[in-house]
């Protein structure tokens, strides 16, 4: 007997799908944290000649403006500064795993996780898009839209189920039926 919280009436493909996404949350969970315990390894360094070393050898002269941005952004890092990157890294990374496993194991509530935070990237991912379009954010864009109107479709058909309920194949346990 599943859970309540579980949808349980899914079809294979649509089970593969949530599947999907949630192994999406899940790579997006595990960079995140690559991430901030990279951050870790810039504590107590100085982070100007990494940058610096890490323009050379990606053959980036440091004369482009992008690059003085870059080493200008390394020379204002503070320990402070990257220990709260590495907290933040790990909140993020911990709530996308928790996602992921509720996706997995086909939670609403995970559902309404993933409808609510990909809503909310929404008017950030139009922003990214008003400074220039790219594939990149193009793809970032759809991607998450698709994500939105799929955890979206999932929840009315949920509703939908429970209320209109099916033609008596299922009946609750212990009824005697």
């Amino acid at each position: 007997m599943s859970s309540p919280a579980t949808k349980s009436g899914l079809r294979p493909a649509q089970r593969r799908l949530l599947r999907l996404v949630a192994s999406f949350e899940f790579t997006k969970g595990v960079f995140v944290l690559l991430i901030g315990l990279s951050a870790i390894l810039l504590v107590h360094k100085d982070a100007w000649v990494i940058a610096e070393s890490l323009l050379a050898l990606l053959h980036i002269s440091p004369d482009r403006h992008s690059a003085q941005l870059f080493l200008d952004f390394a020379d204002d890092i503070t320990d402070a500064r990257l220990w709260m990157a590495v907290r933040l890294a790990l909140a993020y990374s911990a709530l996308r795993f928790a996602e992921a496993y509720g996706l997995w194991k086909q939670r609403r509530w995970a559902e309404w996780f993933a409808f609510g935070s990909g809503t909310l990237l929404i008017p950030l991912e139009i922003r990214e898009l008003m400074r220039g379009i790219t594939i990149l954010r193009s793809v970032v864009f759809v991607g998450n839209l698709v994500i939105v109107f799929y955890m979206l479709y999932l929840l009315r058909s949920g509703r939908l189920a429970v209320a209109m309920p099916s033609s008596g194949a299922e009946t609750p346990a212990g009824s005697g039926k």
